[in-house]
Formats: C-alpha cells, structure tokens, sequence
C-alpha cells in the first residue's frame, strides 16, 4: 500500500508561477489501484477528450491516484484524486510516527521553496492542522506552502487563472483514467445532464442537491422528509467507493428494492442490502435525480456489487449523503466554478482514454505553488 497525497478542491484556487504563454487547458493521466473491487461498464465517446492534453489517475481500495512531484528539486508522489475532502497533505519528515509507504517520505528540509506558514499565536508560531475521515481514520499536521510538478503532455507550461476555475475527470472502472483542467474540462454534448453546484460557507466540499431517487419506476421523493433540502444536500466524492444516504431516507429507498427483487435476502456485517443471485438483471436500475432536472440514470454496475456469493447494493445508510465514485464511474464529470454547475456526460472512459499523444516527444512539466498541508506527525494512514 502508498500513502498518497490527497489532491482536493484546491484545483479550483491555484496560484501559478510561470512565464510562458498561458494555454487553454491541460489533460493528465490517473492511475488506478483497486483490490477486490467491482468494476462497472457504459457507453461510448468522446471527441472531447481525444484532443486534449493529458496526465495520469491511479486506483486503489477503489480510489483513483495521480503522479505529482512536490519540492525543489522535485519528488515524484502518488496523490488521491479526492474532491470531498478540504486539505492537500504528504507524509514529512522528521516523522516518528508515519505509515511505512513504499515510496520515499518527503524531507521538507531538502528543498529550496519549502515555507511553513505561521499563524502568530505566541507560544506555537506553526500552523497546525487535525482531520478526521468518514472511516475514522485521521492525521495531523502543519500547513505550508511548497512547489508541485505536473507533467503534461500538451506543449505548454502554465496553470492559473486561465484554467477558469474548471476540471473535469473520468474514472474507468478498470482501466486508464483522465483528469482535465481549464478549456479541455469542458463537458457538453449529447446526453450530457448540468445541476447546480453547491459550495456552504465552512465547508470546503462540492455539494449536490438531490431531489429524488427512482427505484425502476418507484420514485422516492426527498421532500416530506428530514434530507429535503434546496440548497445542497449530498456531496460528491471521488474518494469514496460507495453512495451513502442519512439513515432516514436511505431505508425507504431499501424498502423500494426490496419490494422490487424476489431473490434470497442474505446479511452480511458490513450492512449491505444483499441478495443471493448471480444476475443483474433481478435488480431494479437506480435514477438519481438532482436538482435543475438532471436525472442521472445509473448503470447497473454504478450501483451493485458482487462478492462472488451476492449482489449488494452501494447504497448504504449513513449520517451523510455521499455520492461515490462507483456511482460516477464511466461518466465524463466536469466541475465548474465561474458557472457553478456540476455537469454528467455518460462515457465509456476506458475507450475515451486512447488519446493521441501530442507530437511533442518530451513531457512538459508545469509548474505552480499552492497552499500545501506537509505532514510532521502523521498518526494513520487515510482510507486504509
């Protein structure tokens, strides 16, 4: 397993540093790791992607990382692609208590652009962070700043205000994956669905407003119930496998499959609505419908998951709402902020991923500072 370093909403509030000409936008790779996990499928396109630049997305425990490198000179890195969390974080030395991850632990002392930032209280100048995960997992910390490498593919060198506030991703569910930033996040075309974007003072997470959820033709209403809301309700998380709903809601949305499927009820500690079978086909397709009438209808690989003995449903009964990345598998997801709109374009992503590679023979590595969480003390390891 590697410690990865968590690449969050941050995209959105990058400050460049550098002198070329801007270009439009930039594409990357990400690199998948997954174990014993499931794997969905959808349809085909994109022109879209095909003449974008490009960079890389990984996979593990059902999360999908991408290759950075941070400091001066630079150290190459593996970051989760995590759009519900708030904070950019490594590993640091001196660490007593850090995670044995297989790739170096950065030294902050060996490089030239390292700044911790100071939050002037009077006994302790340093500026300390704690987070706790949905998981119960957690870390500790001190904020600072540090310089982060992107390579790119696409001839130019530049990251900033002229990505517009914009990216976009799509995950494949066992295969080569994409991250875009500025012109190249862009998602329209035919199928495509747009909702508002919902971003609550303090909290530092893209939120959706989710209206209603069909089950096949039953549609389960939010309103009339605790989880109505207008101004945002769920989150979307590229970090997290599953969809949770709040307790509350999330059993009538059980009791409409269970009313839908005839195959053996099987239970399982971990909670899951599970059923005895082989097949798919028992199970009812899953419609999320979110607010300004985009209905997001679910392949049935979004939304179940086989161990081999059972299908289950990825829906889980939670205190949050969180809409995973399972669900957004084989969908181009574009994020953007000067329209504040989430937009859904479904996609086969693995296919989408065989783009040209740009006639330049050299990689090009951008190159801009942001506000960088450096591990000192790291007590868990994220997301195990």
């Amino acid at each position: 397993m590697t410690l990865s370093l968590q690449i969050l909403t941050a995209f959105l509030f990058i400050t460049a540093t550098a002198s070329s000409p801007p270009p439009s936008g930039f594409t990357m790779d990400l690199i998948q790791r997954r174990t014993n996990s499931p794997s969905s499928q959808r349809s085909n396109t994109d022109d879209q992607l095909r003449s974008s630049p490009y960079a890389d997305v990984v996979f593990d425990n059902y999360e999908y990382l991408m290759k950075l490198q941070i400091g001066t000179p630079p150290v190459e890195i593996e970051a989760i692609v995590d759009t519900g969390s708030d904070v950019i974080w490594t590993q640091c030395l001196p660490c007593l208590n850090c995670f044995n991850q297989s790739n170096p632990i950065f030294d902050p002392s060996k490089s030239s652009t390292y700044k911790e930032k100071q939050c002037n209280t009077p006994n302790d100048p340093s500026c300390d962070y704690e987070l706790t995960y949905a998981d119960q997992s957690y870390s500790k910390g001190s904020y600072a700043s540090e310089t982060v490498t992107i390579k790119s593919t696409s001839g130019q060198s530049y990251m900033g205000k002229n990505m517009h506030g914009a990216f976009s991703y799509c995950l494949s569910p066992g295969g080569a994956s994409k991250i875009n930033f500025g012109s190249n996040a862009i998602v329209s075309g035919n199928g495509t669905v747009s909702t508002p974007m919902f971003l609550k003072p303090g909290f530092g997470f893209y939120h959706l407003n989710l209206d209603a959820v069909s089950v096949g033709e039953t549609r389960v209403e939010t309103l009339g119930t605790p989880f109505h809301a207008v101004d945002g309700n769920m989150i979307i998380d590229s970090g997290s496998t599953a969809c949770s709903l709040p307790t509350s809601y999330c059993s009538l949305v059980w009791e409409a499959v269970e009313k839908f499927v005839t195959a053996e009820r099987v239970t399982y500690a971990d909670g899951l609505l599970c059923y005895k079978t082989n097949t798919m086909d028992v199970f009812p397709v899953i419609t999320m419908h979110f607010s300004g009438g985009a209905d997001l209808v679910l392949d049935k690989h979004n939304t179940y998951i086989s161990n081999g003995h059972a299908i289950c449903l990825l829906i889980l009964c939670k205190e949050e709402a969180l809409f995973g990345n399972t669900a957004q598998n084989n969908f181009l997801v574009g994020y953007d902020h000067s329209s504040r709109l989430i937009s859904f374009k479904p996609t086969d992503c693995e296919v989408a991923q065989d783009i040209p590679r740009d006639s330049i023979s050299a990689a090009l590595v951008l190159q801009f500072n942001i506000k960088f969480v450096l591990f000192i003390f790291v007590l868990s390891l994220i997301r195990l």
